[in-house]
């Protein structure tokens, strides 16, 4: 009977370092894509941006949106050049395009914009480059979100890269 005892609780104990073990390697080489996004932010040159970007993230996507109700990615990246550069774009992502002096995704600068083309050949996407291949957007399907550039979906759509004039 002692025997099963010790026999039990050597089994729980093993099982526990175990446990503990694991847990303590994972947290070292999980690199995730929500973490790299923070990292992302963390290294942001514009406190501003840092701030506006936070304050509007999870804000849901509304097509024609422009308020904390719901916002589309023309009128987050309209209202972000406003607030945060003083810079006036127009409304469209289409006409956004046109209005910006192309620039190679290499030299892609803090507050530079990203258009794609998801149903063709026209514009129909604007995101804002932030750094380190992330930029933020307002997503149809998750709102306004810091996202990853290198994602598939983003590399076979982008069509144009520049800054604003």
């Amino acid at each position: 009977m002692i025997a099963i005892k010790k026999s039990y609780i050597l089994c729980l104990c093993i099982a526990l370092i175990g446990f503990l073990a694991s847990c303590g390697s994972r947290k070292h080489t999980i690199d995730t894509k929500a973490a790299r996004a923070a990292d992302a932010m963390s290294k942001l040159k514009s406190k501003p941006l840092y701030r506006f970007i936070n304050n509007w993230t999870g804000v849901r996507y509304k097509l024609g949106g422009l308020d904390k109700g719901g916002i589309d990615c023309s009128g987050f990246a309209l209202l972000l050049q406003k607030d945060i550069y003083g810079k006036t774009l127009p409304r469209r992502s289409k006409d956004q395009a046109d209005a910006v002096k192309s620039k190679s995704y290499d030299n892609l600068k803090e507050g530079d914009l990203i258009f794609f083309s998801f149903g063709g050949r026209e514009v129909d996407h604007v995101g804002v480059y932030l750094n380190g291949d992330f930029f933020v957007h307002a997503s149809t399907t998750r709102g306004v979100i810091v996202d990853d550039l290198t994602l598939p979906v983003y590399q076979k759509a982008i069509v144009k890269t520049g800054t604003l004039n």
